[in-house]
């Protein structure tokens, strides 16, 4: 039977960049809100020798998501899912930013799950930025974290109260990407232990400030990690791209239950760099 590989947020960017880098063999399903902007990208990868399939989804409708494992377990067995459809604080309010990058991991998580078995991965993409907040501030948000799966509405009130604390429309929300973020590498630990009986491997990969339109973006206001880094500059999405696919690999089958952490070291040149 065919092997199938699902990217969300597979149109462009890192999510595109990653896509390239499967095997040639594989079925890739690319996803998005649009199927009519996928298919350029899908143009792309098929004349890099690749079969694809666009199919729209809303990561944060979770019929939407339901809708979309299924089409793929019609295509074949669902090898690899790669999770990289996100929303960044300059694209929406802190509400949407949570229901996208936080919920929308729940959804895609779960219902993934559901039809994929022994021998397969879900990698969710998170962000450095999930290693901005403090400490404390964190160990007091996380009992939050558990209501994503058992009551919703709680679950984002909760985080909207701590980032609603910030003095700007783009600072709560850039407060709410980081939390949801931190929720995503935290989830994806909780997940690997659940799924791992059912021999699904499950962890996270955290991009720093990436040359990506997100990216650019976000750049005046994390422009600040370029000079954290070790190379002092941004990555490239061809870079993220193969980190993605090898994390993604199900070959790499002793990899779960972790974040890796992709950002040219800006995360610990907090310490190194004065």
């Amino acid at each position: 039977m065919a092997e199938v590989c699902v990217i969300t947020g597979g149109g462009s960017g890192m999510g595109l960049a990653a896509a390239k880098f499967m095997p040639a063999e594989k079925i890739i399903v690319i996803s998005g809100r649009t199927v009519s902007k996928l298919e350029g990208a899908a143009d792309e990868l098929r004349k890099e020798g690749h079969t694809v399939y666009c199919q729209s989804c809303d990561t944060s409708d979770r019929e939407s998501v339901r809708k979309l494992a299924a089409f793929a377990k019609s295509l074949g067995t669902i090898r690899n899912v790669i999770n990289s459809a996100g929303l960044s604080p300059n694209m929406a309010d802190g509400v949407k930013v949570l229901k996208v990058n936080a919920l929308g991991t729940v959804y895609v998580n779960q219902e993934f799950s559901k039809v994929m078995g022994k021998g397969s991965v879900i990698l969710d993409i998170a962000s450095n930025s999930a290693y901005s907040l403090p400490g404390i501030m964190i160990k007091i948000v996380k009992k939050n974290y558990p209501y994503a799966e058992t009551d919703e509405d709680k679950f984002i009130k909760g985080i909207m109260r701590f980032a609603n604390l910030a003095n700007t429309e783009y600072n709560k929300s850039g407060f709410a990407y980081a939390l949801s973020k931190n929720f995503v590498t935290w989830y994806a630990r909780k997940c690997a232990y659940e799924y791992g009986s059912k021999g699904i491997r499950v962890c996270s990969l955290s991009p720093g400030l990436i040359s990506t339109g997100m990216g650019e973006l976000e750049k005046e206001a994390g422009g600040y990690l370029i000079k954290l880094s070790a190379e002092e500059r941004m990555g490239t999405p061809e870079e993220l791209g193969y980190a993605i696919a090898t994390v993604a690999d199900e070959r790499n089958g002793y990899l779960a239950g972790v974040d890796v952490l992709v950002d040219g070291g800006s995360t610990n040149g907090k310490e190194f760099k004065k």
